[in-house]
C-alpha cells in the first residue's frame, strides 16, 4: 500500500480518528468493539475508518461476518519518518540559535 504522509497528518487531525487509531494501536478490534468504546455510531466509526486505511495507516482482515481493523506498519513507518525529519530540522535550527554569540 502507497502511503500519503499529507493524508496520514489530516486523517489523524480529528480527534475522533486519533482515538480510533490509539485504540487499534493497543489491539486489532472489529467496528462494533471500536463503537462501544466512543461516544458515536457504528457508522461514523467506518466512515472515520475509511479515512485512516485511506491514508494507509490502518487495515483490515474478513473474520466471518466482521472486518477486523489494525494498524498497518508501513503507514506508521511512514509517518514516524516523516516526524523525525521534522524534529532533526527543528532541532538543527534550535542548535544553530543557541551556539550563535548574543548581542548585547
Amino acid at each position: 500500500m502507497v502511503t500519503n504522509v499529507n493524508n496520514s497528518w489530516t486523517a489523524l487531525g480529528d480527534p475522533t480518528r486519533r482515538t480510533i487509531f490509539e485504540l487499534l494501536v493497543e489491539h486489532p478490534r472489529s467496528v462494533t468493539e471500536l463503537a462501544r468504546a466512543l461516544p458515536v455510531t457504528r457508522s461514523a466509526v467506518s466512515q472515520h475508518l475509511k479515512v485512516l486505511k485511506e491514508a494507509g495507516l490502518v487495515a483490515d482482515t474478513p473474520d466471518g461476518k466482521h472486518r477486523i481493523y489494525r494498524v498497518e506498519p508501513d503507514g506508521l513507518a511512514a509517518l514516524r519518518t516523516e516526524l523525525d525529519r521534522f524534529w532533526v530540522k527543528t532541532l538543527a535550527a534550535y542548535k544553530q540559535a543557541v551556539e550563535q554569540p548574543r548581542k548585547e
